[in-house]
């Protein structure tokens, strides 16, 4: 007997349909005799359409009453399964995520997950009940709900899991498993069998939207095994493990492509080659809480001038070139700005990239070949980027795909 924590998204609970297909599943799991504790979201669009209600009400709600809002969704999707497990003879509660004991700081909207209580939950799963938690929320010390940000219920699922000491935290969605990168752009990608946590975080903060990054790194941290599964087709998923649980002799070279064209790209030109020049240009733009992604800084003889770019979101691109042109460029006596918002940015990771020489300058050829021009490029331990013209970004990720040995029957141990 194991104890299994599955949390179920939002497509997987979008109709009476599926969310009796869900109940379905939890009983095959219950019937073989382990323990279950199912972690859902919202109904698809439920969310979106209580932000809207609440847009209509006021422009500019409290925090802590958008959190007693938007919480309302999982409420409903608990309370719908628990009753289609009662309709199959399975016992089940329901219990939100105060009832269940997840405690959290008071940042409304945002609120982190400090302890969870599991006495309760523990006791239901010895009496053979399936336990049913309502994700994305919680409560902070007040007695105020909570929850956690977009996508919160996947950290809900982890953090469940840690805590109860789970066999397996399965987090159920619309895809498989993950990716070697999108297929909707790379019709040759495939499902990994498994993939490290280092290498996730790199995916999920790189673009890969299959998982949340704060629940990648509650796996990691508390050393959960999770898996990814399809919530409509019977699949083994993708495994994400700590690197020191691979059985494989070697680690692949790269296991992911991962891309985004949401960022945006300004320069500051003939900039004062000095200590501090810098802080100058980013504090003003740290202040405004827009974060800096890509840094470049060229090289410029002692006392000369130099030119320094950076990378941002590009829902922050207004914004950030109105601080640097108001604030910034006067502050430094000088200089000019030049920017563009019509980039991509194409990564690839791979824990094998500490034992291999040579990734970079592979990457490079493959994206000369197709006459793809490189803007800017970063590198980590386990990862590449580069930023190219948005226009390029899918024939450079299908090349380089092909070019890694990523494509369909190329990747070993499938």
């Amino acid at each position: 007997m194991a104890l299994y924590v599955q949390k179920f998204g939002g497509t997987s609970v979008g109709s009476v349909e599926r969310i009796k297909a869900v109940a379905e599943k939890v009983k095959r799991f219950r019937d073989e005799g382990h323990q279950v504790v199912v972690v859902v979201s919202a109904m698809s669009g439920e969310t979106n359409r209580l932000i809207d209600l609440a847009s209509q009400i006021n422009d500019e709600p409290t925090p802590r009453e958008m959190d007693m809002l938007v919480s309302t969704g999982e409420q409903v999707t608990i309370s719908l399964l628990a009753m289609a497990l009662h309709k199959l003879d399975v016992e089940a509660t329901s219990y939100t995520g105060a009832q269940v004991g997840i405690r959290t700081d008071s940042a409304h909207t945002k609120a982190r997950i400090q302890r969870i209580e599991t006495d309760d939950i523990q006791a239901d799963l010895d009496d053979g009940q399936v336990v049913v938690v309502a994700g994305f929320q919680g409560v902070d010390d007040e007695g105020n709900i909570t929850t956690l940000g977009r996508g919160g219920s996947d950290t809900t699922g982890v953090a469940l899991a840690a805590a109860l000491k789970a066999d397996e935290c399965q987090i159920y969605t619309d895809v498989d498993g993950v990716y070697t990168t999108d297929p909707r752009v790379c019709s040759k990608a495939q499902r990994l069998s498994a993939i490290t946590v280092e290498e996730m975080l790199e995916l999920a903060s790189l673009g890969s939207k299959v998982l949340q990054i704060r629940a990648v790194e509650f796996a990691g941290k508390y050393n959960v095994p999770l898996r990814v599964l399809s919530s409509f087709e019977d699949g083994p998923g993708t495994l994400i493990v700590a690197e020191e649980e691979e059985t494989t002799m070697e680690e692949p070279l790269i296991s992911g492509i991962a891309f985004t064209a949401s960022e945006a790209k300004l320069t500051l030109l003939n900039t004062p080659d000095v200590p501090g020049v810098a802080s100058k240009i980013l504090g003003p733009i740290a202040d405004a809480n827009i974060e800096i992604d890509m840094i470049v800084q060229n090289v410029a003889p002692a006392g000369d001038y130099t030119d320094f770019t950076f990378t941002v979101a590009k829902s922050d691109y207004k914004q950030t070139k109105s601080i640097l042109q108001d604030q910034v460029i006067p502050a430094l006596g000088g200089g000019e700005l030049r920017g563009d918002d019509n980039i991509a940015k194409v990564s690839l990771v791979g824990v094998g990239m500490r034992s291999h020489a040579g990734v970079a300058s592979k990457m490079f050829r493959v994206l000369a070949d197709e006459n793809i021009n490189i803007r800017m490029v970063s590198t980590s331990e386990i990862k590449i980027s580069v930023v190219i013209d948005e226009k390029q970004m899918e024939l450079a990720v299908r090349a380089l795909h092909t070019a890694f040995g990523l494509d369909k029957d190329s990747i070993q141990g499938e």
